[in-house]
């Protein structure tokens, strides 16, 4: 079937068809054995079955090729089950946001942050909004840079606390808090204080960083940290987890460049030297999402 018959099967039965047999659908996409998805969904192998049977004929596509062995996604279902994912994601949000306007101030909201502010702004942060909405659930989650615009359109997530500057016409950003980069090394370290650091002294080091991510302005700011004192350092070591950092460097494994505001987790053995490089933090959020709760919020922490 033309891919563009098939974006128009997807636009037009999801709306008409019975959403739970598109759940039906994307679970055993994912588990891709019908006994598994059957007891997952909590209905009969053989219901499974003709649910699936009904939603192939009511599209006229095949979505799975099985055998007695094995099921496997056709071409046709991979593509419906990309889009099918975020069109759910996108209905369930909006019966969620129809309920949250009944219930006001309680619900829930999912908030990504950098581990580095975990111990620094996020715990004063949080009390105010408990104190405030004291009804309202809070999840807190971390995602990789990569994912993180995706996990926002996808409504996996509400709000994304981040140190990299937003360009997308479909997400606002707004600055909320500064702070500056560091060399963490051991306490034994002979590095003491900003003066120690030279060209000479930084380029016999070798160093534990994040993994640099293309487009990220935060990765960009440390290597501008590196341009500034002429080298090229010797990362042999790289981790999206900055505990997993300060715990390496602890070891002695290397010195790392980190936010100041990891100092707040007060971790014994290691020494931080900031340095005049600042690094800003911002809230981003979804421009055209005007869920109660979440208007709340950005309010109450913008105003902060």
């Amino acid at each position: 079937m033309p891919k563009n018959a098939i974006i128009a099967y997807s636009n037009a039965y999801i709306a008409l068809m019975n959403i739970q047999q598109i759940k039906y659908f994307l679970a055993l996409a994912q588990e891709l054995h019908f006994w598994k998805t059957a007891g997952r969904m909590h209905i009969t192998q053989s219901a499974l079955s003709r649910q699936i049977q009904a939603l192939e004929r009511e599209l006229g596509v095949q979505l799975f090729e099985r055998d007695k062995r094995n099921v496997k996604l056709t071409s046709a279902g991979q593509f419906l089950r990309e889009k099918w994912e975020v069109q759910i994601n996108e209905l369930e949000f909006f019966h969620e946001h129809a309920r949250q306007i009944q219930l006001g101030e309680s619900g829930t909201i999912i908030i990504a942050h950098p581990d580095s502010i975990s111990a620094s702004i996020m715990p004063d942060m949080l009390s105010s909004i408990a104190s405030a909405y004291p009804k309202l659930k809070i999840e807190l989650v971390q995602v990789r840079y990569e994912d993180q615009l995706e996990f926002l359109r996808n409504y996996k997530i509400d709000l994304v606390i981040t140190r990299d500057i937003n360009n997308a016409d479909d997400i606002r950003s707004e600055k909320i808090s500064t702070d500056f980069l560091s060399i963490v090394v051991p306490e034994n370290h002979p590095f003491r204080n900003a003066e120690d650091l030279t060209k000479e002294t930084l380029s016999s080091q070798k160093f534990i960083l994040p993994i640099k991510d293309g487009g990220s302005s935060y990765s960009d700011l440390i290597q501008q940290l590196f341009r500034t004192y002429d080298i090229v350092p010797d990362a042999y070591l790289h981790s999206e987890f900055g505990s997993a950092i300060i715990a390496l460097v602890k070891k002695g494994l290397g010195i790392a460049v980190m936010p100041n505001s990891y100092m707040f987790h007060e971790i014994p053995g290691i020494r931080f030297i900031t340095l005049p490089f600042q690094t800003d933090l911002f809230l981003n959020w979804r421009v055209n999402d005007h869920h109660p709760v979440l208007n709340n919020v950005l309010q109450f922490i913008l105003k902060s």
